[in-house]
């Protein structure tokens, strides 16, 4: 019983973390597919560069939400069935790898920061507040969202092992990290090269 509670709430919080808000606000607003143009990266930054920011706030909120939802569930449910705090950290994990490899739309998905935060600040509201400080820090002072992510993404467990003690929160965090920068690695090749586009600057054409 104790096992499928486990099966159970990593699968639902993959399900629900693979649900692109990118895509579906997209369509409610009737724009173009985030997946057409720009990066390609169905994710706020890249929604931004289509001129809506009331789009790309609520896919900001959504995906963010989406993470921190599986983890309140699991953490809310979870005990009566056996399921800890270790199973919580999963389940943020799964949320994660939901967005970048979602279900229903062909595990093609985003670069999962905005789920990535959300999900670090249930966790621990205390590294989730300095993961989102350092992103909004070096994107005031740089303007790109791939570095902001990736200074992020490098802080993360870091903060969650001074703040917590817990190892092996901090391992799911540190996986979850690991993911986040490897996604990112295009990125990280085109801020070497000088080639990276600044937060809200349009693709050409």
């Amino acid at each position: 019983m104790q096992l499928l509670a486990w099966i159970v709430a990593i699968a639902a919080s993959y399900l629900l973390g693979s649900v692109s808000f990118a895509v579906v606000v997209s369509r409610l607003f009737g724009l173009a597919d985030p997946r057409s143009y720009g990066s390609g990266n169905p994710g706020a930054t890249n929604v931004l560069r289509s001129g809506s920011k009331a789009a790309a706030a609520l896919t900001l909120l959504g995906d963010a939400a989406k993470g921190a939802v599986a983890v309140w569930l699991v953490r809310a449910l979870g005990p009566q069935f056996g399921v800890g705090e270790l199973g919580v950290a999963l389940a943020a994990l799964a949320a994660f790898v939901g967005h970048l490899y979602p279900i229903f739309f062909g595990f093609k998905g985003g670069k999962g920061v905005a789920t990535f935060l959300g999900a670090l600040l249930a966790l621990n509201f205390g590294g989730g507040l300095l993961a989102c400080a350092t992103w909004l820090a070096v994107a005031a002072a740089f303007r790109y969202s791939s570095l902001s992510s990736l200074c992020a993404a490098l802080l993360a467990p870091l903060a969650l092992l001074w703040l917590t003690g817990a190892a092996d929160l901090s391992l799911v965090v540190a996986a979850m990290s690991a993911l986040l920068i490897l996604r990112h690695r295009q990125n990280i090749a085109n801020l070497l090269a000088g080639r990276e586009r600044r937060i809200g600057e349009k693709s050409p054409g």
